[in-house]
């Protein structure tokens, strides 16, 4: 039984939801999303009421019911509101600085690290003295918006001894005790 497909998606003013044969489609004010649908799942909207059944009780069904609701919920979300992510640098010497598009990073390596990110994704770089750098990602697409996140953090995951690295804002690192004389 799945509970979250069962839910059901309102939908805000401002923003459209059309179907085109198994392409769903949502325009808003921060931008336009589209996703294919996956067979066996339709979509019934009435009154800003967005509905996702699906077709049989087959396990196959089950699993995509409530990703599909996800998703959808996702992208309603994403062009009426817009997600944000923020990464904070924690390390002595470590940097960021954005000129548009193109994040420059410096990170400990003998060189520094560029990076072009899309153009759905808007960055900010705020460096304070006494704290750490942080980077700030917006965009209306959730799954883009994590994909470049885990990017960013690839480059320098935060280890447990010293808890250097790129890690979220307001994420817990775990750390171990270093080797006992």
């Amino acid at each position: 039984m799945s509970r979250i497909g069962k839910s059901i998606i309102t939908v805000p003013s401002g923003v459209t939801v059309s179907t085109e044969g198994d392409m769903i489609t949502v325009k808003g004010p921060k931008g336009q999303l589209s996703q294919q649908m996956m067979p066996g799942i339709d979509l019934v909207q009435e009154d800003g009421v967005i509905t996702v059944n699906r077709a049989s009780e087959s396990k196959v069904h089950k699993a995509q019911h409530g990703l599909i609701r996800a998703l959808i919920n996702n992208m309603i979300e994403g062009v009426s509101q817009g997600f944000q992510k923020q990464l904070e640098l924690v390390g002595v010497g470590y940097r960021a600085s954005n000129s548009g598009q193109k994040l420059e990073l410096s990170l400990g390596f003998s060189h520094g690290i560029v990076i072009q990110l899309p153009e759905e994704v808007k960055v900010e770089t705020l460096t304070e003295k006494g704290k750490n750098p942080i980077v700030t990602l917006n965009s209306h697409d959730k799954q883009l918006l994590g994909m470049v996140a885990a990017k960013i953090r690839s480059f320098r995951k935060p280890e447990p001894y010293k808890g250097k690295g790129i890690r979220f804002v307001g994420e817990i690192v775990r750390r171990k005790a270093g080797k006992s004389a």
